[in-house]
């Protein structure tokens, strides 16, 4: 399935098949983890708005799905859930984390090499202090 493009009929099939949380007790608790990807758009969204990036509570999420779905599966999930416009930014922080593979092909639902990096984002995130 990683050469197919994610859809909307496809998409929560994915979401299941990479979600990985021994804890998990019903499909409520899959929707909440799911959920974070609204917040994840909403801080992208805020950024590209007010200029305000609130790099640690961004970063947070998406280690948390990260976490949840691995990181190739949380790249799709995130590229094709949240609005082109936000790619570059969105990129910038994967690619700051190490989730972004090194081979384009795993990540069908978008071409890598097209979206540039957010120069800003990569600034704030080399200015963050290591504590």
């Amino acid at each position: 399935m990683n050469s197919d493009k994610l859809n909307n009929k496809t998409f929560i099939l994915y979401a299941m098949k990479q979600y990985r949380n021994p804890r998990c007790s019903d499909i409520e608790e899959f929707n909440e983890d799911l959920n974070r990807i609204k917040y994840i758009k909403r801080l992208l969204g805020r950024y590209e708005q007010k200029g305000i990036l609130k790099e640690r509570l961004l970063i947070n999420h998406i280690i948390i799905l990260g976490n949840l779905f691995g990181p190739v599966g949380t790249c799709r999930i995130l590229f094709f859930k949240i609005e082109e416009r936000l790619h570059s930014s969105l990129k910038t922080i994967l690619d700051f984390l190490n989730y972004i593979p090194e081979t384009s092909y795993e990540i069908p639902e978008v071409s890598l090499q097209d979206i540039p990096t957010d120069l800003r984002v990569v600034k704030i995130l080399k200015e963050m202090p290591n504590e």
